[in-house]
């Protein structure tokens, strides 16, 4: 099976905003698929990975970039 990658760029945006955007980029995609979304937003630290768990998606990556965070959530459920 091949997966896709997918990218989000959530730079600028505040709280909820990255969260929602995420959510709404990751329904339509297939499970196993990933979303690269970079995000600017200091709450996104603490948001992202609390929606990821109660979403049921893997936080697969979180780094910094300069000034922005990457995340990498593969679609769970």
């Amino acid at each position: 099976m091949v997966f896709m990658k997918h990218e989000l760029d959530a730079i600028g945006l505040l709280c909820p905003l990255p969260v929602l955007k995420a959510r709404k980029r990751l329904q339509p995609l297939a499970m196993g698929d990933t979303l690269e979304m970079r995000a600017d937003d200091p709450a996104a630290i603490v948001d992202v990975p609390h929606f990821c768990a109660e979403a049921g998606h893997e936080l697969v990556e979180m780094r910094d970039d300069g000034a922005a965070q990457i995340y990498v959530i593969r679609k769970g459920r």
